[in-house]
């Protein structure tokens, strides 16, 4: 049986970081996006990949977990769930994939490379079945087919 999982990205420029008045371990992040600015909450909970430090200025995919409570409020202030840094031309998402590859909304099937770097969330080397596990893939191309496929520069995946 798959998880329901639903994490929606946002993309966009970090405009400030500012901590939080719960304390300096939750921080506030302004994110200028292409449909305005958003706000997320970074936690000491949040994962970060590569362990990236944020500064004003880099481009970010910000994760949000689409089942929690959101407060309706103007900017949006989302929990980031997970963070990367995002290339201009790159695309970032987390999904849950099956045994074949397919992503739960069977949107996007994963077309592994020679050249497709395979990590766990701590950086190690990961030689197990991508299959039925949760995973941030990194990718620049798809293809015009249904489901999308694509072959990933970079898996990070979730155990």
């Amino acid at each position: 049986m798959q998880p329901s999982i639903d994490y929606i990205g946002i993309t966009g420029t970090v405009g400030q970081l500012s901590p939080l008045q719960e304390g300096c371990c939750n921080q506030d992040i302004s994110l200028h996006t292409q449909n305005g600015m958003v706000h997320f909450i970074l936690s000491p909970t949040t994962y970060v990949a590569d362990h990236t430090p944020l500064r004003t200025g880099m481009q970010i995919t910000a994760f949000y977990d689409a089942n929690q409570p959101i407060p309706l409020i103007y900017p949006p202030r989302y929990q980031a769930a997970f963070l990367a840094r995002t290339e201009p031309d790159q695309t970032i998402i987390i999904a849950y994939f099956n045994e074949e590859l397919l992503s739960t909304e069977y949107q996007l099937q994963l077309r592994l490379g020679s050249k497709t770097h395979v990590s766990t969330a701590n950086g190690q080397y990961y030689p197990c079945s991508l299959g039925n596990r949760l995973l941030m893939v990194y990718y620049r191309a798809l293809t015009r087919s249904i489901p999308a496929q694509t072959t990933p520069d970079r898996i990070i995946v979730f155990c």
